[in-house]
């Protein structure tokens, strides 16, 4: 079983805006620890998650999530 892919381009956007997982994730109502397994790609995040991220870091969802 592969793992999925890192999420660079999120974590890059995040890290643009000088933002720690804690403060996005408590922009977007999730926990630091989910932050950081989206990014690492451990996790598949909701579509509502997936919205909230890119509203808070002002990038659409082709930008962050898909290819």
């Amino acid at each position: 079983m592969l793992d999925a892919p890192k999420n660079d381009r999120m974590k890059a956007a995040r890290m643009e805006l000088g933002l720690s997982q804690q403060q996005l994730a408590d922009a977007v109502a999730a926990t630091r620890q989910t932050i950081g397994l989206i990014e690492a790609g451990r996790y598949n995040p909701s579509l509502r998650l997936c919205t909230a991220i890119c509203k808070v870091l002002g990038k659409t969802l082709d930008d962050l999530f898909w290819e």
